[in-house]
């Protein structure tokens, strides 16, 4: 590779700016022909605020490469010219420092290809020099020009190396088995579906209005989009929110369900803006409210950390919330109906983990609050109400800390990401290819990942080439799927007439279809249709890792019933065969 000579020496006085610096732009962009680019940030073209220094403001910053690193203050540019071999998706990354702050605290960088702005990134500090990937970029083969620091950076980052090449794109090989052990055959149908074709293909989506929004009519937008399209959503977007125990009333949200799954054949996903009083103080639980004295948004009379005392008023309250919530749900499991369940969404808000940023009131206590009040969901609806027809969505945004409000993979099916123009980039059709892969790397790529709310539409074409395989797309209602200022109506007719976007008519006939549930021995691990040693040593063998499954289903190493296969079953098992107990505990469930 060539590397750029020319340099200006520029002395800086301690008067002016108490630091040693040695500037040195070169006098043309940085041309790399071949693949890797690997390079030294001194050795690119550096725009006005960016200067190459070994420490700054006295300040040193050891552990650099060559001669020094980038300075890169608010307005600084780095620009680098490289040769794409050919169309293909390629990753921009560097090593630097973000030295402002408390660790944990991040700069904005705004990165441009070709003079447009692709995507902003927040840097973090952390105390030291870290690698840090700008993401992925689909190029076309050519000379590319790519800026890093352009006009709306917030910049003061120290650079030491720049590296471009071709991207690792993730397989998307998901684990079709569902997060909850005990999920119903329908949901594990479903689950295995949607793994199935995740990586391939797009599923369409649609929120309808709750209550009785566009004047009782709940399929403005479903017919909105057939008119323009001739075909209809496969995901219906559902909300929970009117089932509550302060206004509660019956909005036909389940009947809907049910008729959009058994009747219509399609999938079905809910949210669940579950109120609470606007004034919590004067509230008393069983208290009837009107809708205008109740919000979904933080109040400061309503604690959301106390929901996870027991003795507390806001633990009250929450419980008969769920309970509501259960009851609907129910309902569906009976009907032998999977909903893709989205609750506490958007709990973030902006990105302040302390929940100072929050949107709505379940996020208002921070992250560690937020992750222990979806695990009390999770195991209330699944333990005490015994709700199995459930995949479970968690929304995530893409700063710095987001990742610390992720409640863990046992209570999480699917990642979602609700995207809208402004909040905090302009994507319009993009494919957001970014954000996506940020969220697939939050689970090194063990979970789907899916765009559960949006305004515009990505252009498939994009998601193509890009391969940012959102599950599905699902635009909220009203003028966020029906203005052109969103979604163009001939780009929504190429979206859902693309070979690559699964409509409502696309969906197999058998979806929630399953093989039928085989008779299971509990204890007989090699179907010899004896319950002995034998059996002890293959659990064993199983518990060690020597040998990853059964010859019978896994169920039957499950003797306490409680969805894990672990040495509490090896006890049992061997307290059997040594007639301490005469049944399995999961007998009795």
């Amino acid at each position: 590779m060539k590397k750029v000579l020319g340099q200006a020496l520029c002395l800086l006085t301690t008067l002016a700016m108490a630091f040693s610096v040695l500037l040195a732009i070169p006098v043309s962009t940085y041309a790399a022909d071949t693949l890797p680019v690997n390079v030294e940030a001194e050795d690119c073209t550096l725009g006005n605020g960016a200067v190459i220094t070994t420490n700054v403001y006295g300040t040193q910053y050891p552990g650099y490469s060559g001669d020094g690193f980038v300075w890169a203050s608010n307005s600084g540019t780095i620009t680098l010219e490289v040769t794409v071999p050919e169309n293909a998706m390629y990753e921009l990354s560097t090593r630097c420092w973000m030295y402002l702050g408390a660790e944990g605290e991040t700069r904005m960088q705004v990165v441009s290809v070709n003079g447009k702005s692709y995507s902003n990134y927040f840097i973090p500090n952390q105390g030291k020099w870290i690698d840090y990937s700008f993401g992925y970029f689909y190029l076309e083969a050519g000379k590319t020009t790519i800026e890093i620091g352009s006009s709306g950076s917030w910049g003061f980052i120290l650079y030491d190396t720049i590296t471009f090449d071709y991207a690792d794109m993730p397989d998307h090989i998901i684990d079709p088995t569902p997060c909850d052990p005990k999920a119903t055959a329908e949901t594990k149908a479903l689950m295995k579906y949607l793994t199935g074709v995740y990586g391939k293909y797009v599923i369409s989506g649609q929120q309808e209005i709750y209550g009785n929004g566009n004047d009782g009519n709940m399929e403005l937008e479903f017919e909105y989009i057939y008119d323009k399209t001739g075909k209809y959503p496969a995901i219906r977007g559902f909300d929970f929110m009117n089932y509550n125990p302060l206004y509660g009333w019956e909005d036909g949200t389940t009947e809907r369900i049910i008729d959009w799954v058994k009747n219509r054949g399609g999938i079905a996903t809910a949210s669940w803006h579950i109120n609470v009083p606007a004034d919590f103080t004067s509230y008393t639980p069983g208290d009837q409210l009107d809708w205008t004295n109740c919000t979904y948004k933080p109040t400061k009379s309503f604690d959301t950390a106390k929901c996870l005392d027991k003795t507390s008023k806001e633990y009250t309250y929450l419980m008969m919330a769920i309970e509501d919530l259960a009851e609907q749900l129910l309902i569906l499991q009976d009907e032998n109906i999977p909903v893709l369940f989205r609750p506490f969404h958007e709990a973030e808000g902006y990105n302040n983990t302390d929940g100072s940023g929050a949107w709505f009131w379940w996020g208002s206590g921070g992250a560690e609050v937020y992750k222990e009040l979806w695990k009390l969901l999770y195991t209330t609806l699944t333990e005490e109400y015994g709700l199995h027809n459930l995949i479970w969505e968690v929304n995530l945004y893409t700063y710095a800390n987001s990742f610390e409000w992720y409640p863990g993979d046992e209570y999480v099916d699917i990642v979602g990401y609700d995207k809208y123009e402004g909040s905090p980039n302009t994507w319009g059709t993009s494919a957001a290819t970014t954000l996506f892969l940020s969220l697939v790397d939050y689970t090194n790529d063990t979970k789907m990942v899916a765009l559960t709310e949006n305004d515009v539409i990505p252009d498939i074409q994009n998601i193509v080439n890009e391969g940012a395989w959102w599950l599905y797309f699902c635009p909220w209602y009203g003028e966020f799927l029906t203005s052109s200022r969103f979604n163009d109506p001939v780009l929504l007719n190429t979206i859902y007439n693309s070979e690559y976007v699964i409509t409502l008519d696309e969906l197999p006939e058998n979806l929630y279809e399953h093989d039928p549930i085989p008779d299971i021995t509990y204890g007989d691990l090699n179907n010899d249709g004896k319950i002995n040693s034998t059996d002890l040593s293959i659990m064993k063998r199983y518990l060690l890792k020597i040998i990853s499954k059964f010859d019978v289903p896994e169920e039957a190493a499950d003797l306490n019933g409680d969805g894990l296969i672990n040495s509490t079953d090896f006890t049992i098992l061997k307290r059997f065969l040594l007639k301490i107990i005469t049944e399995f505990p999961v007998a009795k469930k």
